[in-house]
């Protein structure tokens, strides 16, 4: 059972009695050393199997848990999410302890959250109404309850999408509607479960004699609320194993928080720590990266830091690019991925990491362009697509009718047998051209098909209702097959996974870090997030920016002061510096596109007539220069006051904060910005444009002193529509 593992390994699992700490690094087999831990007790007769509960944070990684407990001999232990391990106590003790029937779990908040909203005559956009539901998730597991919100949101340093107090009232409204409908949601599960443990000692003791045993995975993103469920399932017993890394904390806006891995030692003087710091993913090359990154960091996280020590081979440097604009990045990065498939790398081995989801259309668009294959992480689970879903429907059938299935008649084997039935459900040996829906489908059926080809591999007597039941167990365990394309998904949504080769795009300050961290807890978290992006990489890793957001921009922005001191040619200070030793500039132009106006950053079709004038959405990153945005408001008021008239009829405060993030430095580009029409370029076109270059300029307003603007018919709809006030 101890064979292959390495020294600290071994000791995690030799580690049976009394609690244990494994501070694991990433890439460092942390799932192998406790699977391997909890096998080896279960085979040693000190840890009997239905006595020990294994909890971590996704259905993903508890699938992988069980899996491996399986070979290990040790299928009897329950390896779980904390949710799903709470439902299961939840559902069997409800009668007992409260009566009737346990209330219908509500799956999906955001009705609900609605109607609250409107009942307190909110208005809440769809955006909104996501937001404000996730701080009614914050709010339950951070067990703050509606009425100490604003107090909490406070404290916290939380900026919340809205008034505090409006949230408030819409979540106490919530929790309202929920109790007159007897529905609970996905925090109540925990929340219930804990005040069960906590006024019913008897079902406390009933189930502390079920489960003697704890480990937990990932502990430094357990919240609030789920230590306070695992301290109640413990009681006065300290056999518990917990495993984390508080580099890795990414979801402290869940609630998440790495102090109770860090105080684990205060609270248990006795415990054993282990640390893995044996990095067996990643080069050393990308290691370096890593550990460079974290030796830059601050706080409390920071000062626990594990030194990575790759045991791989050495591999390419990391690269770094800098490019003019997103879509020749996006091109770029699609190049560099076509030149790697090209060299043998599987496209499914290949991920586009970005900070924000909206990031992903410039790559979608940029992929199919060169003609890759990708798949977008963080939709729809595999086996709940329609074309999976039908796809299993037609297999089940195939199997019971055994030999009596005509499509069946000519296959000889398996996958033969697979690719016949998938046939009638729009498999084809060769994949439809371009992308989209069609291509999708057709790549889930490719997922299936090579699932069976690998499963007859490993079972070459397999029939085809071995490989149904096996496809159950991974449905069960929410353990999909990898489709063939490459990888686009944000840092958050990467966490947990690997690739051959990882690409870092829009690594600009305001990106990462994202605008909105503020608070230096807030930018250590963008740097940890980072690092983790950084740590999904076995060997080829790509970091690369865009100077500015669209072609023709001024190239303004800056690479992300994580990367200062780090990349070749930049200085620790985070100063701006040039493209030479080692930073490749990438080149090339995108076509021009026209049609509605979309929002620059995230390409959302913008219907606001600020956010028309600012090209981009209120809520995505900013290049706003500062300093300019002001002068330019004191110009515009000595305008104003010269011409009489309010300061909008000169620029409003939306068209401002365009040119101020444009930096125009000509009369075409300062003419592109919406709300700058022909008439009002030629007025006010020569003081704009020598404020923007830095100079000073007179008070005399654009039109003699007194005379009134004649605005005139608008000269298109955009400025018809970009001219109103904002308010």
């Amino acid at each position: 059972m101890l064979d292959g593992l390495d020294p600290e390994q071994r000791e995690v699992a030799t580690a049976l009695h009394g609690p244990v700490c494994v501070l694991a690094g990433a890439g460092t087999g942390k799932t192998r050393a406790i699977t391997h831990r909890i096998a080896y007790g279960v085979r040693a007769g000190i840890l009997p199997p239905a006595s020990v509960l294994a909890v971590t944070f996704t259905n993903r990684a508890a699938g992988e848990m069980r899996g491996r407990l399986r070979q290990l001999g040790a299928g009897g232990v329950q390896a779980r999410t904390f949710h799903s391990a709470a439902l299961r106590q939840l559902q069997f003790f409800w009668p007992k302890a409260i009566g009737g029937e346990l209330p219908r779990l509500l799956e999906r908040k955001v009705q609900l959250v609605a109607e609250a909203a409107a009942r307190c005559r909110i208005r809440l956009d769809r955006n909104e109404l996501r937001d404000t539901t996730g701080e009614i998730e914050w709010a339950k597991v951070t067990q703050t309850v509606p009425e100490d919100y604003p107090a909490a949101v406070a404290k916290s340093s939380r900026e919340a999408p809205r008034d505090p107090a409006e949230i408030s009232r819409i979540y106490g409204l919530y929790e309202q509607l929920k109790r007159e409908r007897s529905v609970i949601d996905f925090e109540d599960v925990l929340l219930l479960t804990v005040g069960i443990l906590e006024e019913r000692p008897d079902i406390a003791d009933t189930v502390r004699r079920q489960y003697q045993h704890f480990v937990v995975d990932e502990y430094q993103d357990v919240s609030p609320l789920q230590q306070r469920l695992l301290e109640l399932w413990l009681g006065e017993r300290n056999s518990i194993c917990v495993v984390g890394d508080a580099s890795q904390t990414i979801y402290s806006f869940t609630g998440a928080t790495p102090d109770h891995l860090l105080n684990f030692r205060a609270r248990h003087p006795d415990a054993t720590v282990v640390k893995l710091v044996r990095d067996y993913r990643s080069t050393p090359q990308v290691v370096h990266l890593a550990n460079g990154l974290l030796s830059q960091a601050r706080g409390r996280a920071a000062e626990h830091r594990l030194e990575l020590v790759s045991q791989r081979e050495a591999g390419p440097e990391p690269a770094y690019t800098e490019y003019a604009d997103e879509p020749a990045e996006a091109e770029g990065v699609a190049r560099r991925i076509r030149e790697l498939m090209d060299a043998g790398v599987p496209a499914s081995e290949v991920a586009v990491l970005y900070r924000v989801n909206a990031q992903s259309e410039v790559y979608e668009q940029a992929l199919a362009d060169a003609g890759v294959p990708y798949q977008l992480r963080g939709a729809e689970r595999f086996f709940e697509r329609p074309e999976v879903r039908e796809a299993g429907v037609a297999l089940r059938g195939a199997a019971r009718a055994g030999g009596n299935d005509t499509l069946l008649a000519d296959a000889v084997d398996l996958p033969s047998q697979v690719r016949a039935v998938l046939g009638g459900t729009g498999w084809t040996p060769q994949p439809p051209a371009g992308s989209g829906a069609v291509r999708d489908r057709w790549e889930s059926l490719a997922a299936l098909v090579r699932l069976a080809e690998d499963f007859a591999r490993a079972r070459p007597e397999a029939t085809l209702a071995d490989l149904v039941a096996e496809l159950d167990e991974r449905a069960n365990a929410q353990h999909a097959p990898t489709v063939e394309g490459v990888t686009l998904a944000s840092l958050h949504a990467a966490k947990g996974l690997e690739w051959d080769a990882v690409f870092l795009v829009g690594l600009t300050d305001g990106t990462v870090p994202i605008t909105y961290a503020k608070t230096d807890e807030q930018i250590e978290e963008e740097r940890r997030l980072l690092y983790v992006g950084v740590t999904r990489a076995r060997r080829h890793l790509s970091l690369s920016w865009a100077l500015s957001r669209s072609p023709g921009g001024r190239g303004g922005r800056r690479p992300s002061r994580f990367l200062a001191g780090l990349r070749p040619g930049s200085q620790s200070d985070g100063g701006r510096t040039g493209g030479a030793g080692g930073v490749e500039r990438g080149g090339g132009r995108s076509r021009r596109r026209r049609g509605p106006v979309r929002c620059r950053v995230c390409g959302r079709t913008l219907t606001d007539a600020g956010e028309i004038k600012l090209m981009r959405c209120e809520g995505c990153p900013s290049d706003l220069d500062e300093e300019l945005y002001e002068r330019l408001r004191e110009w515009r008021s000595a305008q104003a006051r010269q011409l009489g008239q309010p300061a909008y009829c000169v620029f409003t405060d939306k068209t401002l904060m365009a040119i101020a993030e444009a930096l125009p430095d000509n009369e075409a580009e300062l003419a592109r910005i919406p709300g700058v029409g022909g008439r009002k370029l030629q007025r006010f076109g020569a003081d704009v444009l020598a404020l923007c270059a830095g100079e000073e300029v007179g008070a005399d307003a654009g039109e003699p002193a007194g005379e009134q603007v004649d605005e005139g018919a608008p000269e298109s709809v955009t400025e018809a529509v970009t001219n109103l006030p904002e308010k």
